[in-house]
């Protein structure tokens, strides 16, 4: 995971922040100080970059110096960081800051950030510029009869020469907005004020952005460039990082969004105060912030989404308050103020659900489970602290497989598509559910030595027939767990290959090793990578990833997705095999399971239309460019209408519903932005895409009720983090300070390595 707070809120347009969360204790009015340009570093982030290049160019698991070779590779990345499609930015921008491409590395060491500084006000400079010349340019319209196109997808583009080549791209890119909104039923006035809105949102929030963003930047780009998962995390990023981990938090339960000049409630977290509350519902503006009983409010109209964020944010037991414009006033209606009492909210929605599948067969109904796992959370903090109910993947699971063998299924799914890992410990525990005891990675330091680690149950929960679902975005410890299945024969593994993470990175609080004398979290962490982990049969999922057993049809993205799309990726490699016994012989019938997928599949019209939209999709992926003539745009949009509505058909004929996803890639386009459809279209595409038809899920469940016949006639046939109270961070700190090197001989004991992660 990679935190870009600054281009979420710049190139989003619309944030939405997660949930109103726990925080330190603010006071009334606190909040962000308003960002004076030109943006200057402060003396703390100084001191952060230094003390992160001292961790980096020591302890990272590829350990590189930081000299002008890594200051050019540091460049590169903070300038596709700030533009990635070269729309800001000229070639003689690039010249301008050509001297600066061997000057970084002397701005960490020396705590001088007046180079990244200066390179990230001239792109807000330019930024501001692009979009008050599109805004100018709707003055006049655009004539449409022409035989111009555009060029959108910029990645592989050159720089345009000076700004009069700028200014014609800008032109094309402005263009083609207002011909989005055109064909889609829009009037020129509507057009000119939809655009005229958006242009004037994207220069506010480019004025919103300051030096915590720019540094953030910055070291986001220093981070990425010494492996693709080690990050810097501000201190703000990183209690999201933990939020995400232990999926829960201290607040007032209610997912924000920003709309214009404000933030208003997107939805509420079924079970949190503001739910329970019955005060609050989507759609209400909020407009000022109290905190306690009586203090003073704080007017919140045109902030930033997460300063409103932070003093929302408080202890549990506290009592925050909230002036709000209902969603049904309008612009003068009555404010109306609550309270709400902050509380432990549970995100359910990012925990492991299950349902069951029935497959219908010659003899009857047969049940099939389905676990589905977004990620291996595991709230590490109060496992450290001793809570017995402290919350994680594995207990969720243990708790899952419970209620399906008691609601009589015959197999089950693990689904980890989308799963980009999370803690390697959940990895470990949450394979031995399904083998017992026994290892399940082996983990290599950059000292070369291998420890391999593994479950301790001492049986596993569920013995039977089981399958895997994993794609692209299956990664880290979810490619450790879908890996330890295959070797041991225990499961079919279905789907696409794998991301391709084959490393462990560890959480390094910056604050425990500083002369911060108050306390405060000011310096933020380090995820570093510092091991790369095997398969107990030796292989590595580094690049290769995990191979399914049984695949299924690509949507194509491997070319642009994937740990082999970056260019400092580790390679992939190999050692010796654990000391393990494979427990099932899952290749002996794969090849039959296989024949009878491929022959269902053949008649079956959801698999067809699948198939269909797969390569509907891949066509709209791989065009790089529109025309910007009305007619032939017409023309087009037209062939695109018919083609949906025949999805839409073939869907309602298929299971006689509507559920067919309008808003997919592929789908008619209505020229609007995320944050300019009203909050109902945005809340029913959220409810469109949870019940979606999932062809591939239904198809695998027809694999694993294949298994189990097979077996009842031959029964022969993530980021992922190193477990709390790791101490290898401390043993390379210890091993240091026996070396003549000053790298962290300011460093306090070793405290910081909270968390490992290969999320």
């Amino acid at each position: 995971m990679t935190f870009r707070p600054a281009l979420a809120l710049l190139l989003g347009l619309t944030v939405t922040c997660a949930f109103a969360q726990s925080a330190a204790d603010l006071g009334a009015g606190s909040q962000r100080k308003a960002a004076t340009w030109p943006l200057k570093p402060d003396a703390t982030q100084a001191q952060a970059a230094q003390l992160s290049a001292r961790f980096l160019t020591r302890f990272h698991y590829d350990a590189q110096p930081l000299d002008d070779a890594m200051s050019q590779k540091i460049y590169k990345a903070y300038i596709k960081l700030l533009d990635p499609d070269k729309v800001f930015f000229t070639q003689q921008d690039m010249d301008q800051f050509a001297p600066d491409q061997t000057q970084l590395d002397d701005a960490i060491w020396n705590q001088d950030l007046t180079v990244p500084f200066g390179i990230y006000n001239k792109f807000l400079q330019r930024a501001v510029q692009r979009m008050s010349y599109a805004r100018d340019l709707l003055k006049g319209g655009f004539d449409f009869n022409g035989d111009e196109s555009y060029q959108y997808d910029r990645k592989d583009a050159t720089w345009a020469k000076d700004d009069a080549a700028l200014n014609d791209l800008w032109r094309k890119r402005t263009m083609n907005d207002w011909l989005r909104l055109k064909l889609a039923g829009k009037g020129d006035d509507d057009i000119r004020k939809t655009l005229t809105k958006r242009y004037s949102n994207y220069i506010e929030r480019v004025k919103q952005l300051d030096g915590e963003d720019a540094f953030q930047t910055f070291m986001t780009a220093y981070a990425n460039t010494t492996d693709p998962h080690t990050d810097y995390l501000s201190p703000r990023a990183a209690e999201d990082f933990a939020i995400q981990m232990k999926l829960s938090l201290e607040g007032i339960g209610a997912q924000l969004q920003s709309r214009d000049d404000y933030t208003i409630v997107f939805s509420l977290v079924p079970g949190g105060p503001a739910e329970k509350s019955g005060k609050l519902k989507p759609g209400d503006r909020i407009l000022g912030v109290g905190q306690g009983d009586s203090g003073p409010f704080t007017d919140v109209i045109g902030w930033r989404i997460d300063d409103v964020v932070n003093l929302i944010r408080g202890k549990k037991d506290t009592t925050v308050r909230l002036e709000i414009l209902p969603a049904d006033a309008g612009p003068d209606g009555k404010h109306e103020v609550i309270s709400l009492v902050r509380k432990k909210v549970n995100i359910e929605e990012s925990a492991a659900k299950k349902k069951i599948i029935e497959i219908k067969d010659g003899n009857g109904v047969r049940k099939i489970g389905v676990i589905d796992l977004p990620s291996f959370y595991s709230d590490f903090g109060a496992r450290s602290e001793g809570d017995k109910d402290f919350r994680s993947a594995t207990r969720d699971v243990a708790k899952l497989i419970g209620e399906l063998k008691a609601a009589g299924v015959q197999g089950i799914i693990v689904d980890l598509r989308g799963n980009g890992g999370g803690s390697l410990a959940e990895a470990d525990s949450m394979t031995g559910l399904f083998t017992g005891k026994g290892p399940v990675v082996q983990v290599r330091d950059a000292r070369g030595q291998v420890d391999v680690q593994g479950a301790d149950n001492t049986t596993p929960l569920w013995d039977g027939p089981l399958a895997v679902m994993v794609n692209r975005g299956t990664a880290s410890a979810s490619e450790i767990f879908s890996a330890a299945i295959q070797d041991y024969g225990r499961g079919i593994i279905i789907g696409t290959p794998t991301f391709g993470k084959g490393t462990v990175q560890t959480l390094i609080d910056l604050d425990h090793y500083s002369q911060n004398p108050d306390g405060k979290p000011q310096y933020g962490e380090l995820k570093m990578t510092v091991q790369e982990f095997f398969r107990i049969n030796g292989g590595s999922t580094q690049i290769k990833g995990v191979t399914p057993d049984i695949a299924f049809p690509s949507n194509g993205d491997a070319k642009d997705f994937g740990e082999s799309t970056y260019d400092n990726a580790l390679p992939w490699t190999h050692i010796a095999p654990a000391d393990y016994k494979v427990e099932g012989d899952v290749k002996a019938y794969v090849q039959q399971l296989d024949g009878e997928h491929d022959a269902r599949v053949a008649s079956s019209p959801a698999w067809k239309l699948m198939l269909d939209q797969l390569a509907q999709y891949k066509t709209m992926r791989d065009q790089t460019s529109v025309s910007l003539n009305f007619a032939k745009r017409e023309a087009e949009r037209k062939q695109q209408d018919a083609l949906q509505a025949s999805f839409r058909d073939r869907q309602k004929a298929i299971d006689g519903s509507d559920a067919y996803l309008k808003d997919q890639d592929g789908a008619l386009d209505d020229g609007l932005d995320p944050g300019e459809r009203s909050l109902k279209t945005e809340l029913q595409q959220q409810k469109d895409a949870k019940d979606a038809p999932d062809a591939q899920l239904r198809e695998a469940a027809h694999i694993v009720s294949d298994e189990v016949d097979m077996l009842k006639t031959d029964p022969k046939a993530a980021t992922v983090i190193l477990p709390p109270g790791s101490d290898y961070l401390a043993q390379l700190v210890a091993a240091a300070a026996q070396k003549p090197a000053a790298a962290v001989t300011s460093a306090k004991p070793a405290a910081a390595a909270s968390a490992t992660a290969a999320h």
